[in-house]
This record gives structure tokens, C-alpha cells and sequence, in this order.
């Protein structure tokens, strides 16, 4: 069985994280953070706007054994502890998945959760508590069995380390336990309708307690379907597959994940079959690989957006003048100058294509009233100074310059400043909150509408850069984060998307996506939530 938000069926058959998400937001030199394309697939389906395989491939026929499968993700990890890398398709999250597994998966066709590791997942019918039955027999690739006590010590483990949502996971999660051997029990403080994405994420990928047992020598032992045979960190990953895989041994000889920088070099390695599955992200590269390749598509809302540092002492710390940069701003510029007009320019916090797509107006660009509020904010005593902050590359030079463009051209004096590293950028974001306003990305599935959003708005939000604080905007998150419904929880993101455009902290500039593709030949990936892709049942076709 397994778990819908169409239905409510019981059972599924700071820094650093911060860097990790601006490496996927930011790091445009050949890849940037937009992605998608809407004028067609791999197999000329037409519009693109749902997630999914898309593409033509021959007929598979019967799986067979052998070969080696190379994949060149978007960035690669440096290190293979969920708790120190974004378990996210874009940052690692592939490769954990395919040593550690998941708890569940995302089924992006059916809008389900199914199992994994987990062999259901049950909601209790007052939404406060989840139980989570495992499979009988699943062990960890040193023996050992995966069992509740092993589910709950990585979970908490996942927690004390301050893993990716662990902020929300501490806020709506009253207890975990061990209630028998095979069973985790989840009690909620209040319902939380997305609490099965967690499981698809870090807090899914269980860890042996072999693997931390020494805090300074963590070993990446799971229970997924592949070890680890060769790991050079963010350089490369090579993989060999167990033959004791709950699911079977899987059908590969060696699965290696290689790191190449751009989506034209990953594609061009595509071509030429020095890979055979690569991660793209930026719409002309989409917009290429779909021409040629299967894959699997996933649109994402706020894929592109400007970040406003709301904090007192700079300017965007006075409303009128966020206002001001969200009118002076056509992202449809943006689009064309930085991606060649291959992209999904939108104010909108959730696009058209979105089933959370609402009324709420999209700002449009009007720099009289840019202008006005500028000017007015100049006779209260402002300098009309604002600090571009961005990486030093050829789209988000475009982005910046663009930008920079029309702010001046409605009164500010934009000083752009490019930073030599992804590093210095995050130390200047995420720590010393030097900056006025920068380039980065929400990717918010339709899958998972409410984590990205709380992690970016919440007051108390380590992932919060913009310094925005309203206890109000906490107050929808949480009403969002509660909704027991698809009716209640398009109200609530509603409401959410009324307060970004009454208080602009920061400017959607557009939608875009996540696109895996691969050789006609491969056959056999799963995907899952953020495009993490589980290969144990991968073949390639000889």
C-alpha cells in the first residue's frame, strides 16, 4: 500500500548546509539554479509541467547482469555523512541513497510515498502519530540488522548533528521510539501532512551504528544496494554492489559517480558515452538533454529568485524599498540575458502548471513606482546604496549585471561584488550577512511545498539569510505545516504567498527543474523526491 495526500490511507507500502544549498542555488558557472524547459521532451510529449519519466526508449525486455554505469551529478559530496552533506539529488543525496537507502520513496507518477526500507508507513487518524514497520531481514552491508533501535540512533544521531530539517523535525516531533523490534512509532506535536518526505530525505537514510560508533572516524555503512569500493571527496565515488541487497543484487558490476564541471561538458560526455546518467539543472542544458535523452523531469517552483537581506542596518530592512526592487524588476530580462530566453520567468511563488497555483497577484514590473518609493525613501535619509553580492561566473554575471541595471535605472546605486570562492560567498551570506541582495534558489517541488518555504521564512530558521522576521509569516507556515487536506493546505499557501508579496523579502524571478537524464540504454531507475535517483534495480541494456 501506500501513503497519498490525495487520500489519508494508513500505510506506505548551519553553515554547512547552507553552503550546499547555495551550490545548488548559485553555483552557475556552466549549470546555474534555474532549470526546465516547457516546449517539449525527449519524445516530443509537448509541454513539460509534471513530474515524471519522460522520453522515448526502445522496449527493455529482460534485465540482464554486468557492466558499469557512470553518473555525473550536479555537485559532488565531500563527505558521505547525510549529516555533513545536503541529502538533496543535486548535492549528494544520489550517492547516500544508493549506499544507505530510504526509508520510502517518492512516486512522482502515482503522488505516493511507497516503501523502501520501510515495508509500510501508517497514519494514526488523529494526523499525531506515524508508524513505520520495517522489513523483516534487511541488514547492513557489516551484517548487521536494520531493526527499530538502529532506525531511531541514526534518526537521533541525525537530529543531535543538525542534519538537513532537523530544525523542523525538533519543532513538530514530540518522541521516536523502538516499540518493538521491527516498528518505529513517530508521535507529532501537531499534524505535519509532509512528514513522509522526511523519510525520503537524511532522516531516511539509516545509518549502521557501525558507521558512527567512532565520532572521529565515520565509515559510510548502510543498507542500501551498493559499498563503497573507491571515494575521493567531490572528485569522484565508485560503488560495488552487494550481493545480500534486501532487494536483490543489484544488476550492475560497479555504478561510479564522476564530477564534471557545466552542463555542456556533462552533456558532451553523455554524447560520447564517457557517462551514461548526468544531473542538469540550467534551462539550456535541459532544454538540450531533453532533445536527445530519457529522463526523469521534475519543475520546481521558485527555481530562480533574489534575495533581499531584510536585517536592520541595510536597506532592505525598510519595506518600501524591497517593494521597490520587486517592481524595478522584469525577470523576463533576467531570462533573456542569462539563459537565452530558454527559461520560466515568474513573480509567481507557485507557477501555473502548480496544483497550488493560486489568485495572488505576480509583481510586474513598474519603475515609476519603483522610482517613487525610492525617492521617497532618499528624503527619509537613504543613501540609495545597495550591495549585489555573487559568484564569479559567466550566468551569474548576467543575473547581476542585469540586474543591477534596472535597480539603477529607478534611483538605487547597485555596487556588484563577486566572490573568489563558494566559500567566501557563503561565509558572507550565511555568517557576517554582508550583502544587500543575491542570486539564489528555492526549488520547491509540488511534492514538498511547505519545508523549503519554512526553511527559508521561519524567524528562527538557520537557512533563514534574509534575516526576515514576522510572526505572522510563522503563524501560515505552521498552518501550512498542520493542514490535514489538499483543500487546507492550498489555503494556507495561499495565505503564504499573499504575505511574500505584501512584504517582498524576497523576488521570485522564475520556475525551472531538475532533469535526470540517461543513455537510451539504461533502464531500471527509481526517482525520488528532489531528484534523488535509487539504482539498485538499474541495468543497461547490451
Amino acid at each position: 500500500m501506500a501513503y497519498s495526500r490525495r487520500r489519508r490511507v494508513g500505510t506506505v507500502a548551519v553553515a554547512l548546509f547552507a553552503s550546499a544549498a547555495l551550490l545548488a542555488g548559485c553555483s552557475s558557472s556552466g549549470d546555474s539554479g534555474s532549470g526546465g524547459d516547457s516546449t517539449g521532451s525527449g519524445g516530443g510529449s509537448g509541454d513539460v509541467t509534471k513530474a515524471g519519466i519522460i522520453g522515448d526508449q526502445p522496449e527493455a525486455g529482460e534485465p540482464v547482469s554486468g557492466g558499469t554505469l557512470s553518473f555525473a551529478g550536479f555537485s559532488m559530496p565531500s563527505s558521505l555523512d547525510p549529516t555533513k552533506t545536503q541529502p538533496a539529488g543535486s548535492t549528494g543525496g544520489t550517492e547516500m541513497a544508493n549506499i544507505y537507502d530510504t526509508l520510502v520513496r517518492y512516486d512522482a507518477d502515482k503522488q505516493e510515498y511507497v516503501p523502501q526500507l520501510a515495508e509500510s508507513l501508517t497514519e494514526s487518524d488523529d494526523h499525531l502519530t506515524w508508524t513505520i514497520a520495517l522489513r523483516d531481514g534487511v541488514t547492513f552491508s557489516d551484517g548487521t540488522p536494520l531493526d527499530a533501535q538502529a532506525v531511531v540512533d541514526s534518526m537521533n544521531r541525525f537530529t543531535k548533528n543538525r542534519g538537513a530539517n532537523s530544525q523542523q523535525v525538533q519543532a513538530a516531533v514530540k518522541t521516536i521510539e523502538a516499540t518493538d523490534p521491527q516498528t518505529v512509532t513517530v508521535t507529532l506535536n501537531a499534524p505535519w501532512s509532509e512528514f513522509p518526505a522526511v523519510l525520503t530525505f537524511g532522516y531516511g537514510m539509516i545509518l549502521a551504528p557501525a558507521a558512527y560508533a567512532d565520532p572521529n572516524d565515520f565509515k559510510p555503512i548502510g543498507a542500501g544496494p551498493y559499498t563503497v569500493a573507491d571515494f575521493a571527496p567531490a572528485e569522484a565515488l565508485e560503488l560495488a554492489p552487494r550481493a545480500d541487497y534486501w532487494d536483490g543484487k543489484p544488476y550492475l558490476d560497479s555504478l561510479k559517480f564522476v564530477n564534471i564541471a557545466g552542463g555542456q561538458p556533462r552533456i558532451q560526455a553523455m554524447d560520447s558515452g564517457g557517462v551514461q546518467m548526468t544531473f542538469l539543472r540550467s534551462p539550456e542544458w535541459v532544454k538540450a538533454a531533453q532533445a536527445k535523452y530519457p529522463g526523469f523531469y521534475e519543475p520546481l517552483n521558485v527555481n530562480d529568485v533574489l534575495q533581499i537581506n531584510n536585517r536592520e542596518g541595510h536597506p532592505g530592512a525598510d519595506p518600501n524599498i524591497r517593494k521597490a526592487i520587486a517592481l524595478a524588476i522584469d525577470p523576463a530580462v533576467i531570462n533573456q540575458r542569462a539563459f537565452g530566453g530558454d527559461g520560466h520567468p515568474t513573480t509567481k511563488i507557485f507557477a501555473e502548471w502548480s496544483k497550488w497555483h493560486n489568485d495572488v497577484p505576480a509583481y510586474t514590473q513598474d519603475t515609476a513606482q519603483a522610482k517613487q518609493l525610492v525617492d521617497a525613501a532618499k528624503a527619509d535619509g537613504f543613501d540609495g546604496n545597495l550591495t549585489y553580492v555573487s559568484v564569479n561566473s559567466p550566468v551569474s554575471q548576467a543575473i547581476a549585471t542585469s540586474s543591477q541595471a534596472m535597480l539603477n535605472a529607478v534611483g538605487f546605486n547597485v555596487d556588484v561584488q563577486y566572490t573568489a570562492t563558494i566559500t567566501d560567498m557563503v561565509k558572507r551570506l550565511y555568517v557576517d550577512h554582508d550583502f544587500g541582495i543575491t542570486y539564489s534558489s528555492y526549488s520547491i517541488s509540488d511534492a514538498v511545498p511547505f519545508m523549503r518555504l519554512d526553511s527559508a521564512l521561519r524567524s528562527n530558521s538557520s537557512n533563514n539569510i534574509l534575516g526576515y522576521d514576522s510572526p505572522e509569516m510563522d503563524k501560515l507556515l505552521s498552518t501550512a505545516q498542520q493542514a490535514t487536506t489538499d483543500d487546507a493546505e492550498k489555503a494556507a499557501l495561499k495565505a503564504i504567498e499573499q504575505k511574500i508579496h505584501d512584504d517582498a523579502p524576497f523576488v521570485s524571478l522564475g520556475w525551472g527543474a531538475n532533469f535526470v537524464a540517461w543513455n537510451p540504454d539504461v533502464y531500471g531507475a527509481m526517482p525520488s523526491n528532489d531528484g534523488i535517483m535509487l539504482l539498485g534495480n538499474t541495468w543497461i541494456k547490451k
